[in-house]
């Protein structure tokens, strides 16, 4: 058997010893102090040799975790710069109307939460009374990403601050009528007040680590000094779970975002219960994040704790709070004193001792209420901790207690996520404990009243006063009157329209080599943001490497093996690609924040993200709705798309359905261009409208969804019909007729029109040519650029039908008159085709590719999902044959023919 007490191998036995004897001194002194002192002391005196070696700049690892107290002790907390009694007032005015709002708005049976802002009101309040910058003096101001169950206590102060009214507070989630507040910081509901949407969580932790890295994407590459603005995140312990909370916490620490402190309130408590009930949710966080390379601030005990630190003189008390599971603590949180006593300081006889020395008071004011994330001075001082510190970003672990100052009914409890009201007697004892002057008379049928010291009262004026040091209110979101971007040259988009002659091209690659031109603009190439997650060879993109460079905050360091080629791998400061690596999601959160520049930093940037179909909206599309409502605006580009399109790959690289989620959007503009110039004019008119002048009646606060194919086709030459573009920006246009294809139909022969999307396009066209020359029907071929927006159109017609206006569908309009049915062809599967199904007034039918992707060639897949050329003719026969326009048996004919 191994001997337990051997001393196992390491990696330190690799390396030499200059001194063996020397050593086992070293060894032997730990041994006897061990003995003679206690394991304990042992590892006190090991902690405090590792605290000088590192400050004496000696290179060695960093212990992952610490003991459960406080990062920084009272004695060494600076004093708060400013009026503590009038912040208590201000901060209590707060918490008593947050609740207020979410009890009174009960009744209507719209919910809300309480319990998070009790227990998060000082990391908030210390906050906006001392730290965060707002947008009216120089920069930008800092960016805000504010806890989403916190948001009746963010309104509760702009009530204060005279930013909204009873009006606006009494219609909490009652939007419908204009005048209402979101549930949760939603800027597309509400664009003067929030910047970040954060409630589907998990988004709020990931979005401000790329927020703060953008600023310094922004600041590097010369368009704007961001450099003073810190990004703010506050988290509960419990979303910490989602995989995006901590996915990007080693890109943070790597670029030394030191703009950048998260503020996770450590309540204990997740929806249903505690977050680790057997664990220590802080400590787990304390070592990922000390792993990942952050610097970590714990600020758990208030100062109550700090008398029975002094009496600590073993260390009995800090190794009993580090044994304590939360559930436990949460427990104490609910139990008298003679319950603490029995079973916290029961459990060793030294702390036995110590719980004589004090009263059932002391012991339940520590237990119950002293908290560090309850008290201003500790929250200001884990604040300062985080500015001061560079290098690296800060986690400030912020102990609370969830429901705190609602009185026993809330603190603690497992379920006070969804208690949404208290009672009259609980709000009179709430005003007691925060002795607010609200009278009895003022409860009117038994109706909490809001409550507001005046306009002029001292605290109000405080409150403003402290806001206009730091630069305005906030949280704040600005809305600059940037003058248009300048529209590139037409010839810029015109090139496309000759078509590709001989040449094959790829709709991505023509994207590509569109978006190279906009790069070279003089006047807005410099804005483009161009985005990948480690696929641009893939998409053909690394021919701008050396000309754009791939941004890295420390530039190149080291000679890329492929420097002696025309398009090495270039990396610099001032780099304009974002190549993310293997991440789709950190690269959405990059198009996120280039998206609202225009915004955030009063800079328009223009985004494009290209990355494979299937693993953008399948796989993020949760941050396009996050995108949608923060009003992001720029280009997303799924390559390699279609389900038939990406041969050999397979079942999870088959994207057949990525329009579908992208039509659920209403903020993406969703079009499955076919040809090189339908790119181009799509592309155009988004930057039109994005960036340039809207027409009136359109939301600029837009992106563009385009998906591209890497199946190299020829590409056309745009058709000279008028009204071209005004169909490819619609969704549709006629690219030709059996005449205009010069395939001479008799003067009687049936007639059918087909409508294909993307790269179904050149199948559709091949059928055309089967019809005419196998069949004699005469076919004429349509392009739908977007079946979203046709659809989003009709719906407008018929919403204003409803309102006794007449308005024909577009889509209506386009197919007027066009003889024989309608079969309609996509790569995807039919409901993308069908959306546009109950407005066409010809017989319709449609083609597409449902079910599971395979891996086979592109050819065998279309015929496997009957989307190709040959299927398209029996399908266009056997809907000829039901209208008596061709004989019934051509229908098996053809089958038999092109062995179906």
């Amino acid at each position: 058997m191994t001997d337990p007490t051997a001393i196992q191998p390491s990696e330190l036995d690799q390396l030499p010893d200059r001194d063996p004897e020397e050593t086992a001194e070293w060894q032997a002194s730990l041994d006897a102090v061990t003995k003679a002192a206690g394991p304990h002391r042992a590892a006190y005196l090991m902690r405090r040799t590792l605290e000088r070696a590192e400050g004496n700049g000696l290179a060695l690892p960093k212990l992952l975790e610490t003991d459960y107290v406080n990062t920084i002790p009272t004695a060494a907390e600076p004093v708060v710069a400013g009026d503590e009694e009038m912040e208590r007032k201000i901060t209590a005015w707060n918490r008593w109307n947050a609740a207020a709002m979410v009890t009174r708005g009960s009744k209507y049976g719209v919910g809300g939460h309480i319990a998070t802002f009790a227990s998060a009101a000082w990391l908030y309040e210390t906050g906006f009374n001392h730290f965060f910058q707002g947008k009216e003096a120089d920069g930008s101001g800092d960016q805000l990403y504010i806890q989403g169950h916190a948001s009746p206590g963010i309104y509760a102060r702009a009530f204060l601050d005279g930013r909204i009214g009873e009006h606006q507070l009494d219609h909490f989630r009652q939007e419908a009528g204009g005048d209402g507040l979101p549930s949760y910081p939603h800027p597309r509901r509400l664009p003067w007040l929030w910047e970040f949407p954060t409630v589907s969580m998990g988004l709020g932790p990931l979005s401000a680590i790329y927020q703060a890295r953008f600023n310094r994407y922004l600041t590097n590459r010369g368009i704007k000094d961001v450099s003073q603005s810190h990004v703010w995140a506050f988290l509960g312990d419990g979303e910490m779970d989602e995989p995006e909370s901590t996915a990007a916490l080693a890109l943070a620490s790597r670029e030394g975002l030191d703009n950048l402190t998260f503020v996770i309130n450590c309540n204990l408590q997740r929806l249903d219960g505690p977050v680790r009930a057997n664990f220590k949710i802080v400590q787990e966080l304390e070592a990922q994040f000390r792993g990942a390379g952050w610097n970590v601030v714990k600020t758990l005990w208030g100062t109550a704790w700090d008398e029975l630190f002094r009496l600590d003189t073993t260390g009995a008390l800090v190794r009993r709070l580090r044994q304590v599971p939360d559930a436990q603590v949460q427990t104490y949180q609910t139990r008298d004193a003679a319950y603490i006593r029995q079973d916290f300081f029961g459990a060793d006889p030294a702390l036995v001792e110590m719980a004589k020395l004090l009263s059932d008071d002391k012991i339940l004011e520590c237990f119950h209420l002293s908290r560090g994330g309850h008290e201003a001075r500790k929250v200001y001082a884990a604040y300062r901790a985080a500015l001061a510190h560079k290098g690296a970003p800060t986690v400030i672990l912020a102990q609370t207690v969830k429901g705190h100052t609602l009185g026993e009914g809330f603190a603690s409890k497992n379920a006070n996520h969804q208690m949404k009201k208290l009672t009259v007697d609980e709000f009179k004892k709430m005003r007691d404990v925060l002795e607010l002057p609200i009278s009895d008379s003022q409860f009117v049928d038994g109706q909490v009243p809001y409550g507001h010291p005046g306009a002029d009262a001292p605290e109000v004026r405080y409150l403003q006063e402290r806001r206009a040091a730091l630069g305005g209110p906030a949280p704040a979101r600005r809305t600059h009157a940037l003058a248009p971007l300048p529209a590139p040259a037409d010839k810029t988009f015109a090139a496309f329209d000759k078509g590709s002659g001989t040449q094959n091209m790829a709709t991505t690659m023509a994207f590509v080599r569109l978006v190279k031109d906009l790069v070279r603009d003089k006047q807005t190439g410099r804005r483009w943001v161009p985005i990948v997650p480690d696929e641009a060879r893939t998409f053909g993109m690394e021919s701008l490497f050396p000309s754009l460079g791939i941004y890295s905050p420390k530039g190149q360091t080291y000679e890329p093996v492929d420097r002696d080629q025309l398009m090495y791998y270039k990396e610099a400061k001032d780099g304009q690609i974002l190549n993310e690596g293997i991440t789709e999601a950190g690269s959405m959160a990059d198009f996120i924040a280039a998206s609202t520049a225009y915004s955030t930093h009063g800079e328009a940037m223009i985004p494009f993200y290209i990355f494979y179909s299937m693993f953008g909206w399948q796989r993020t599309a949760d941050q396009m709705w996050q995108l949608g409502d923060q009003l992001g605006r720029g280009f997303l580009v799924g390559a390699t798309a279609g389900r038939t399109t990406l041969t050999g790959e397979g079942l999870q690289h088959a994207d057949g359905h990525s329009p579908v989620i992208a039509a659920t959007n209403p903020a993406a503009m969703s079009y499955d261009p076919a040809f090189a110039y339908e790119i181009s004019t799509i592309v155009k008119d988004g930057l039109r409208r994005m960036y340039g002048e809207a027409a009136p009646g359109e939301d600029p606060n837009v992106f563009y969804y385009l998906t591209v194919y890497n199946e190299p086709m020829p590409q056309p030459a745009k058709p000279a019909a008028p009204g071209i573009d005004e169909g490819i920006v619609k969704g549709l246009y006629r690219f030709n007729t059996a005449e205009s294809a010069g395939l001479s139909p008799a003067a009687n022969a049936a007639r059918i029109q087909l409508i294909g999307s993307g790269t179904a396009i050149h199948w559709t066209l091949k059928a055309q040519q089967l019809l005419a020359e196998e069949w004699g029907v005469a076919a004429d071929v349509w392009s739908a650029t977007s079946w979203t927006e046709l659809r989003r159109d009709a719906l407008d017609a018929d919403a204003a039908l409803l309102r006794g206006e007449e308005r024909v569908p577009y889509v209506r309009q386009a197919l007027h008159g066009a003889e024989g049915p309608v079969l309609a062809v996509s790569d995807y599967m039919r409901q993308v085709p069908d959306q546009i199904a109950q407005w066409v007034e010809q017989d319709y039918s449609s083609l597409g590719a449902d079910g599971f992707g395979l891996s086979d060639t592109r050819e065998a897949a279309r015929r496997h999902f009957g989307v190709d050329a040959e299927s398209i003719v029996v399908a266009a026969l056997a809907q000829l044959a039901r209208r008596g326009e061709v004989k019934a048996s051509s229908v098996k004919e053809a089958r038999e023919r092109y062995g179906l």
